[in-house]
């Protein structure tokens, strides 16, 4: 079976987004009242973060996003030719601190058991979190492929919140492409051995001592 976004139903809109390993774009959702989202990540913001849609990153401008973690550096390059809102949103966030402190809170694997996806940029580290808003759809125009860096979301159109993912192999991009909906941001240009360590860290879909994002960071090539 190929991958599935999962979306929870809160009071109020939020950006409530995760990419599972089951079945391609099925929604679920859960009653009840819930509990408001923080709006920025765990670590210090170096400048206030975005409360609505960003500016997107102007075209051929590119930017080099830098994730430490305890496996490593992952550097990703941002490539606003792809999808120009969500390299905007992509870069606001990282630039401002939300990222600080979050983890990689889902890995994946297809029911063959080849590696999928990590996925990370929940704040509250569940899955169904994220910024106050979300941002418009936009046309995935490159190919998913090992080291791609795009967007969760959920089923709805205009979706996409803060949750991203990273594939970790060739054979993932069938079931990506079949929904081709996930904003393709960038491509990890060096550190796919520390997604990889990621990957092997967990010992569920879901990890119960998931990877953190120790420190994310912007800088112009």
């Amino acid at each position: 079976m190929i991958p599935a976004v999962h979306r929870r139903r809160l009071i109020a809109p939020r950006a409530m987004l995760a990419l599972t390993a089951t079945l391609l774009l099925a929604a679920c959702s859960s009653a009840g009242v819930a509990t408001p989202l923080p709006t920025t990540g765990a670590g210090p913001a170096t400048a206030a973060c975005p409360t609505s849609q960003p500016d997107p990153l102007p075209a051929g401008e590119t930017r080099t996003v830098t994730i430490e973690t305890d496996k490593g550096s992952i550097a990703i390059k941002i490539e606003a030719d792809l999808s120009p809102i969500a390299a905007g949103n992509f870069v606001a966030l990282a630039g401002c601190g939300f990222y600080d402190g979050v983890v990689f809170h889902r890995v994946a694997t297809l029911q063959d058991g080849t590696p999928f996806v990590i996925q990370g940029g929940d704040p509250t580290g569940t899955g169904t979190g994220g910024p106050d808003y979300t941002i418009q759809d936009e046309p995935v125009t490159a190919t998913y492929s090992r080291a791609t860096v795009a967007m969760a979301r959920s089923s709805q159109p205009n979706s996409v919140g803060s949750q991203f993912f990273i594939v970790l192999d060739d054979a993932a991009r069938a079931a990506l492409a079949s929904a081709n909906t996930y904003q393709i941001i960038g491509t990890v240009s060096s550190g796919m051995d520390a997604v990889d360590a990621i990957a092997a860290a967990a010992d569920a879909e879901l990890p119960s001592n998931p990877v953190v994002m120790t420190r994310v960071t912007v800088s112009t090539p």
